[in-house]
């Protein structure tokens, strides 16, 4: 056996239980987001709104939680859950998609309600980010901002540590399934992804190292992963539909109410940073173009070669709008 072959083919890895994938996913889904919530919402609506918006949010996310676990099950042979690889049992992913997001959800909505409790709204509003640390000092006095800034600390931390090791996981699974590089599908002996999660360390820094140039960079921040995420849940949800279409079923109404949801999120994010996520995706077809060279394959196929017009044209609008000022970071 050569050396390649033993830094391709990793042992087993650890099996992880149903309440590891749950905290898993819970750790990844609380970041810095959960403590701007309450200045974020007060700036734009009062009790009655953010309810309204918990209300369709929640929906839609749980319809595309639902998906993810029906995908799980309806097609193990994808693989493509992030760890799923790790799992005790392939039905533990969807269960703990669910589950964890329910639990996440719980925690955001309560943050945004019960502030409208503690403060009036107008003072909510003009709070410093995080605005938690605001509300909870309001309420309890210095020691809850200060409770509230290490929390913060540490969650921002736990976050980047989880979203480095998943964005790694995903560059792997992908060259696994050949549509990715296959440097980047190499492990360790330990069954660790070093060239995956090489690359998603350098591609954070650079993100990182962007974030100071903006007017806002916490906000920044937050509204680019926002406009950064739909486009793969809505991938992700018509992939659904498409392989549920031809019978009425659960599967079918829970796909279409996704990819309604993640439609809207892509409206609800703006045209400024769908045009600035363009940016980021269009310069990523340089490794699947890669990976199709390795197998000597074909480039693009006619529906691909649409998709990477329509990548190539919005990142060049993008540029554009972004270097004669029509938007602004």
């Amino acid at each position: 056996m050569t050396q390649a072959d033993t830094e391709t083919q990793a042992p087993p890895a650890a099996k992880l239980t149903l309440l590891t994938l749950i905290t898993m996913v819970v750790g990844s889904m609380v970041g810095a987001g959960v403590f701007s919530l309450p200045g974020r919402f007060a700036q734009e609506t009062g009790v009655a709104g953010a309810l309204i918006a918990w209300t369709v949010a929640g929906a839609g996310m749980l319809m595309l939680a639902f998906v993810f676990q029906r995908l799980a099950i309806r097609r193990p042979d994808l693989d493509g859950s992030v760890y799923s690889r790790h799992a005790r049992r392939r039905e533990d992913v969807g269960r703990a998609t669910v589950l964890g997001f329910l639990s996440v959800f719980a925690v955001f909505a309560s943050v945004t309600i019960v502030s409208y409790g503690l403060m009036p709204m107008g003072e909510i509003a003009e709070l410093r980010q995080p605005s938690m640390a605001g509300v909870l000092e309001h309420a309890v006095g210095t020691w809850g901002k200060v409770f509230v800034s290490v929390g913060l600390i540490i969650s921002v931390l736990g976050a980047y540590l989880a979203w480095t090791l998943m964005s790694a996981e995903v560059l792997f699974a992908a060259a696994k399934d050949d549509d990715m590089p296959r440097f980047l599908g190499r492990s360790t002996a330990a069954d660790v992804p070093v060239p995956a999660l090489l690359m998603t360390t350098l591609l954070t820094q650079a993100v990182l190292v962007v974030t100071p140039f903006t007017q806002d960079a916490f906000n920044f921040a937050l509204d680019l992963t926002s406009a950064l995420t739909p486009i793969p849940f809505l991938l992700a949800a018509a992939f659904a539909v498409k392989i549920a279409r031809g019978r009425l079923s659960g599967d079918l109404v829970i796909a279409l109410l996704a990819t309604v949801s993640t439609v809207f999120l892509l409206y609800a994010a703006g045209l400024k940073y769908l045009l600035v996520s363009f940016i980021i995706y269009a310069p990523a077809t340089v490794l699947f173009m890669m990976a199709r060279r390795e197998q000597g394959r074909r480039l693009f196929s006619p529906r691909e070669l649409v998709i990477l017009v329509v990548s190539v044209a919005g990142a060049a609008l993008g540029i554009t709008a972004l270097a004669l000022g029509w938007i602004s970071l």
